[in-house]
């Protein structure tokens, strides 16, 4: 019958159990949009966290963005036509 050569190490033996206890993560979906997410974390796609909005995504910065283009493109000809007149 065979028989080791050497005594297996315990860091040799205990790495064999090391991966023993991990699971498949659990995703659950975001009550505002559906979107797979983490348990306890705030959705990435529309920032709402247990039904309230707590960051900022990065389409409502773009959307931020583009708002305050639009308002100060209708601002620039109102001071071109301030200096105009003086």
């Amino acid at each position: 019958m065979p028989v080791p050569k050497r005594k297996r190490s315990r860091a040799r033996r205990d790495s064999r159990f090391a991966n023993k206890g991990l699971k498949p993560q659990a995703f659950t979906k975001c009550p505002n949009c559906t979107e797979f997410i983490l348990p306890h974390q705030a959705c990435k796609s529309c920032g709402h966290y247990k039904g309230a909005k707590v960051i900022r995504t990065k389409s409502d910065r773009a959307l931020m963005r583009s708002e305050a283009k639009k308002i100060q493109e209708a601002k620039k000809p109102k001071e071109e036509e301030q200096t105009e007149q003086k």
